[in-house]
């Protein structure tokens, strides 16, 4: 018996990841995905709702620009702000 892989199926990925970020405006970012899926997120409305200052504080559009792609996760300052990849690929944070 021999067994033929067909190559034009669509790979199935088990791990959503974020591949590369872009920012687009001042609070929304590009996000593409290991799927091949790309979303982008506004987050000035939940930036603008956070009553603790850890998170307020990145209404300063200069934190806010130092997102980073590590791990196949969006962050900001080591973790000190990072959200659900589920959430990010819903395209609906908050």
């Amino acid at each position: 018996m021999k067994i033929i892989k067909d190559y034009n199926e669509t790979e199935v990925v088990d791990v959503i990841e974020i591949t590369e970020a872009n920012l687009v405006n001042d609070y929304a970012i590009k996000i593409s995905f290991n799927d091949g899926s790309t979303q982008v997120v506004d987050f000035k409305p939940f930036l603008s709702k956070a009553l603790h200052p850890s998170i307020s504080k990145y209404l300063d559009t200069s934190l806010f620009r130092e997102f980073k792609v590590i791990n196949g996760n969006l962050n900001w300052n080591d973790y000190d702000l990072i959200f659900p990849i589920h959430d990010l690929y819903e395209g609906k944070i908050g």
